[in-house]
C-alpha cells in the first residue's frame, strides 16, 4: 500500500467478466467494494464494473 492510504485495484465487467480497467483508491474513504458504470469494449455499451480481489 502506498504511503497515502491509496490502493490499486482491478474492475471487472459485471456481465462478460473480463478484467477491463484498473485504477487506484483511497480505503481509509472506501473500505468496501466499489462500483463504477464504465464502458467495456467487449460488450459495446455502458456496464457496471466492479472491484476484483
Amino acid at each position: 500500500m502506498a504511503k497515502d492510504g491509496r490502493l490499486i485495484i482491478t474492475l471487472e465487467c459485471s456481465e462478460c467478466k473480463n478484467r477491463n480497467y484498473s485504477t487506484t483508491k483511497n480505503k481509509t474513504k472506501h473500505s468496501g467494494r466499489v462500483e463504477y458504470k464504465k464502458f467495456c469494449r467487449h460488450c459495446s455499451k455502458r456496464t457496471v464494473h466492479k472491484e476484483t480481489k
